[in-house]
């Protein structure tokens, strides 16, 4: 049928860009984490627990910045980006099109002019006094942050301009290059401070992450110049003059109405999902001291780097592939007889039943993997933990309590991960009533968080290990209400989802629980000895049958996956 092969032609389209896109960014990140953690390995000789808990409350501020300024139009943008490109000032031609997201970009430096004075005034105000006072240039460090951050915001325009485009080697050329120099000036000047006898405090890092913000802008503007030049449009924000219908469908005639006003909606959940993405900072800095701080930075860099490196980017490229897929897409209706384009009615068309069903094999495929991948990291990740972090990071950190607290958080990396893609899920379908309805819920969940976080921490005593069950607790709940949304959604369009085929198989269920112990029984590694390559290659030998049990239990998934990838590559090579 015509109808099948026209929808089909686009879906295909959309899942060889965001598999390309998905294997370039984890690419990116492995390069560039590498970089990162070899420059970290370096500087945690001159750190010491309570720099390095003061280093991450400014990651913090930093991050918050960039969030509450951008990630609700980023999500925006990809969601109308379908419609953006068919509203009537297509017709005038690519140039005005791309402007129209250019201007939309401008509105996350705006958000962050005013987001940036606002946090750091929030941030001195909740700061310890003496801390304040005790602590090198920590106000200087602040600012630079706060001016990276604008910086960083000022290649906005031209990110959302690459990603609707779906050119992901810019991106990672800018963020490969940022990334090798916010290394170098970060350990260089740590370096020259230490043998000058300086305390400089958490200035190298915020030295570094203004070098970051400022080459990632020169490589974006480099590369924007040359896309605005070949399409015939300006970096800068621009009325849409030419628009026949701007007074309708822009607002001031240049931000698109129907972004502008998503974005809007989706503010709320930024915030309250921003909170809860990092609250576990904020809650301990207000219950523990700098030095637990340090120990839980610590253990929480080495244990999001799996999820830094593979679940992020993943994320980001399925929020845009299902955005794609399942977006409704705007057509214009004239009414018969009329010819002028102001009688014109727009009408949204449900995506197609074969792009519903597509959708929801891929995205039961790609959480049955990261289910496969989670009893994986559940059945060895509490026991290879402690040794790994005494032989990268020395047995001075894993003595401080950081072991058992990096053990502890191969629990929380599972939840981690599947509650990233189902909320890149529903981000991508759900309407604003939707997005209003989730923000209430997480609202609750904030609660739950912080009471949970309180128990562990004050009342039980558990320090940052507790902190890591109550953010199992947080994204345990988040997991279970948006795998409900799926569910109805897919219902709604009369396609199943099965949640309970998700479950890990029998065997993996049993290797989960038991061999975490058995390990150790093995090996006789615990948190209190581990230490040295010895201890990591004997606790990597005896966990080799436990991972090959998990892969038998889980082998129908992974033909599955073969018989894909042999399909897409035989796709990829068709001519």
């Amino acid at each position: 049928m015509p109808h099948s092969s026209s929808s089909s032609s686009p879906s295909r389209g959309t899942e060889k860009a965001a598999v390309q896109g998905a294997s370039l960014l984890i690419s990116l990140q492995i390069a560039s984490r590498a970089v990162t953690f070899i420059a970290n390995q370096l500087l945690l000789r001159y750190l010491t627990a309570a720099l390095l808990g003061l280093s991450a409350q400014l990651e913090v501020y930093y991050l918050s910045v960039l969030f509450f300024a951008r990630e609700s139009l980023r999500v925006a943008v990809q969601r109308q980006k379908t419609t953006t490109s068919a509203a009537p000032g297509a017709r005038h031609g690519a140039g005005t099109s791309y402007q129209a997201v250019v201007n939309l970009g401008y509105l996350a430096v705006l958000l962050g002019a005013i987001v940036a004075p606002a946090l750091a005034a929030l941030y001195l105000s909740s700061a310890d006094d003496s801390i304040l006072a005790s602590t090198p240039y920590l106000l200087l460090s602040l600012r630079i942050y706060a001016v990276a951050a604008i910086l960083e915001l000022l290649s906005e325009p031209v990110f959302v301009l690459l990603q609707v485009r779906l050119q992901f080697g810019p991106r990672a050329t800018a963020e490969s290059l940022a990334t090798f120099l916010r290394c170098v000036v970060a350990l260089g000047s740590a370096v020259v401070a230490s043998r000058a006898g300086l305390d400089l405090g958490p200035l190298p890092f915020a030295l570094g992450q203004l070098a970051y913000g400022l080459c990632l802008l020169s490589v974006y503007l480099w590369v924007g110049a040359g896309l605005a030049s070949a399409d015939s449009f300006s970096l800068l924000p621009r009325k849409l003059t030419s628009l026949n219908t701007a007074g309708q469908d822009y607002l001031w005639s240049c931000f698109y109405r129907p972004t502008v006003s998503l974005a809007s909606s989706m503010m709320a959940q930024s915030f309250v999902k921003h909170v809860l993405t990092q609250g576990d900072t904020f809650l301990v800095s207000i219950l523990s001291t700098p030095q637990a701080q340090g120990v839980y930075a610590l253990a929480n860099n080495y244990g999001g780097l799996l999820a830094r490196l593979v679940f992020q980017p993943i994320e980001e490229s399925s929020r845009s592939y299902f955005s794609r897929l399942l977006s409704p897409q705007e057509e214009e209706v004239k009414e018969e007889g009329r010819a002028n384009s102001n009688n014109a009615k727009s009408s949204l068309a449900s995506p197609s039943k074969e792009a519903t069903v597509t959708a929801a094999e891929h995205l039961h495929i790609l959480l049955k993997l990261y289910v496969l991948l989670s009893t994986i990291i559940i059945s060895v990740g509490p026991v290879a933990a402690p040794p790994l972090l005494a032989l990268v990071a020395g047995r001075r950190w894993a003595s401080e309590g950081a072991g058992d607290v990096l053990a502890t958080y191969c629990y929380y990396i599972p939840l981690l991960a599947l509650n990233g893609v189902t909320e890149a899920f529903v981000a991508s379908v759900a309407s604003e009533a939707q997005v209003h309805r989730q923000s209430a819920w997480m609202g609750v969940f904030s609660l739950a968080f912080a009471a949970s976080g309180f128990l562990f921490l004050r009342i039980l005593g558990l320090g940052a290990a507790g902190l890591v069950y109550a953010n199992c607790i947080n994204m345990a709940c988040r997991i279970i209400w948006s795998l409900a949304f799926i569910r109805s959604s897919f219902a709604e369009q009369n396609v199943s989802f099965s949640v309970s085929s998700l479950r890990p198989s029998s065997i993996g269920a049993v290797v989960m629980f038991v061999a975490p112990q058995l390990i150790r029984t093995i090996t006789g590694v615990t948190s209190a000895s581990a230490g040295g390559l010895g201890d990591v290659v004997k606790v990597a030998a005896a966990a080799v049958p436990f991972v090959l049990l998990v892969l038998l239990g889980e082998r129908q998934i992974i033909l599955q996956c073969y018989g894909y990838a042999r399909r897409y590559a035989r796709r990829g090579r068709a001519p």
